[in-house]
């Protein structure tokens, strides 16, 4: 794996949000960017750290920060997640893992003595130049907007 570090400049991604809009890094230049991986929509430990993020999505806003949720899960899957948990943010649908590969996030997993090959849950802060300012390895999904707001 690969993975951005802080002080690099995010390279050039675009995308698909849940509805098949294109989403792209440039959309967000002059902004603060949060990018945050998650393995499967619908799954507790996902939607507990989405959740968090929607709670906290004021606060997140008031500090400059947009926020952008990626997996490979389909537009549908993705498009339901976002309207069941009504979600204010877009969630990337990177089924061909063009943004998953460009943060490097996908990588050897264990899980239950098994190991696989999957997402690894990380979140990326990037600036308004488009350079990674924060790497978060160890997710807290019940409280991830006060990992990211410290």
């Amino acid at each position: 794996m690969n993975t951005l570090k802080e002080g690099d400049k995010v390279p050039a991604f675009t995308s698909q949000d849940q509805d098949g809009n294109p989403i792209s890094l440039s959309d967000y230049t002059g902004k603060k960017l949060i990018v945050f991986f998650y393995p499967r929509a619908n799954t507790p430990g996902c939607t507990a750290e989405a959740c968090n993020l929607r709670d906290n999505y004021t606060e997140l806003q008031k500090q400059g920060y947009h926020l952008l949720g990626v997996s490979e899960d389909s537009q549908t899957k993705q498009q339901n997640f976002k309207n069941k948990y009504e979600f204010p943010f877009p969630l990337l649908a990177d089924e061909d893992h063009t943004v998953i590969n460009t943060f490097g996030v996908w990588g050897p997993k264990k899980f239950m003595g098994k190991e696989y090959d999957g997402i690894h849950r990380k979140t990326f802060i990037i600036d308004e130049k488009g350079i990674l300012t924060r790497v978060i390895d160890k997710v807290k999904t019940k409280d991830h907007a006060a990992q990211i707001l410290e």
